[in-house]
């Protein structure tokens, strides 16, 4: 089990690295932006549930083929780079579409569509699996029981870092998207903003190393 002052340490730990500026954040902040607050809500949710993905992946040491298999890293960065593209023309394209419609909603995905872009987003990202497995284990200690036990207790307290700071960011878009949403033009603006962040993201992935 873990003691309480692991765990504040830890917490603190992860409010930290949750506000330095990532691919999550950003993620938030784009679909909160063109969609409204309760979208970068959902697709919260939906990277959190990701992070169950990862944080299993560390209990049960999987983690570790992609720090060991070059060829494995690369397939799964490339999915998610793939994925990041395909999002970025979602985006380029519903920006030309209410240029013509006049800002219609028909270019909104829908909430369960967001969730998914939220897990798909965390999951096909591996150095998420590789910062738990670097990550974690320095606050575990086999002398307080289960290491995996300690590992999934680390990993939901930095689920719940991430959404008080995503939670955050998403009202922070929200406003934006008040803001944007005046106008077919401001729409068009925040929709190509978005296709060329996730273009950024896309690249960052392709080219990073394990």
């Amino acid at each position: 089990m873990l003691t309480v002052d692991v765990a504040l340490a830890f917490f603190a730990a992860s409010l930290l690295l949750g506000i330095a500026p990532g691919p999550d954040n950003i993620f938030v902040l784009t679909q909160s932006a063109i969609y409204g607050a309760a979208s970068g809500i959902v697709t919260t949710l939906g990277l959190v549930t990701g992070l169950c993905v990862h944080t299993g992946a560390v209990a049960l040491g999987v983690a570790a083929i992609f720090q060991s298999s070059a060829l494995a890293f690369t397939i799964l960065k490339t999915v998610g780079a793939v994925y990041l593209l395909w999002l970025a023309c979602l985006s380029f394209k519903a920006g030309a579409s209410l240029a013509v419609t006049r800002g219609d909603s028909a270019s909104f995905p829908g909430y369960g569509a967001l969730y998914r872009r939220g897990i798909v987003m965390n999951v096909t990202n591996p150095k998420v699996s590789l910062f738990f497995l670097a990550f974690l284990p320095q606050f575990c200690d086999p002398a307080r029981g289960s290491m995996a036990m300690q590992v999934l207790s680390l990993g939901l307290l930095f689920m719940l870092a991430s959404i008080v700071v995503f939670f955050s960011v998403a009202l922070l878009g929200g406003r934006l998207a008040v803001w944007f949403n005046k106008s077919p033009g401001g729409q068009v603006l925040i929709h190509r903003a978005a296709g060329l962040v996730f273009v950024g993201l896309a690249v960052a992935l392709l080219f990073t190393g394990r």
